[in-house]
């Protein structure tokens, strides 16, 4: 569903809880982006891309519930140096997101490259169950590793 407002434009879908369904949010939110101004070939473009896949991938990862989905919605300023906020719903409300890696491990680093692409990121419950990690990506190039810190906001 796309709705647009002159200032702000939204964009939302339902996926299966599955990685094809992962890999679906990300190639249609590439291309939705590519329709606001944020094309892949771009740095921002780019950055808001890796952090759809990484929030649609943990979403199918750590937050399924057999026969639940995630919504991915993208919400985007009409403007030429606009931010974007990606949020991802998912069924999981206790596995909470947290950005770090055991030693040794190769997995585990999604969210370490969200904190270091979006200006800030965070994670709000969605009752009755599960939960909303959201990312703030600016048009402007300007994403801040340290600035985003993970944890409960009410973004």
């Amino acid at each position: 569903m796309v709705l647009e407002t002159p200032t702000r434009k939204r964009w939302a879908q339902l996926f299966s809880g599955t990685p094809r369904g992962a890999r679906l949010a990300r190639l249609l939110a590439a291309r939705q982006l590519e329709l606001w101004d944020w094309p892949p070939s771009s740095e921002a473009g780019e950055a808001a891309a890796l952090v759809v896949a990484e929030l649609a991938n943990n979403a199918v990862t750590h937050g399924h519930v057999p026969g639940r989905g995630f919504r991915l919605r993208l919400e985007a300023e009409a403007s030429v140096s606009g931010l974007l906020v990606v949020s991802v719903d998912d069924a999981r409300g206790e596995r909470l997101p947290e950005p770090r890696v055991a030693e040794g491990e190769e997995a585990g680093r999604g969210l370490l490259l969200v904190q270091a692409l979006a200006v800030a990121w965070g994670w709000r419950p969605r009752p009755p169950s599960g939960k909303t990690v959201w990312a703030v990506c600016a048009k402007g190039g300007g994403s801040s590793a340290g600035r985003g810190r993970g944890g409960r906001s009410g973004r």
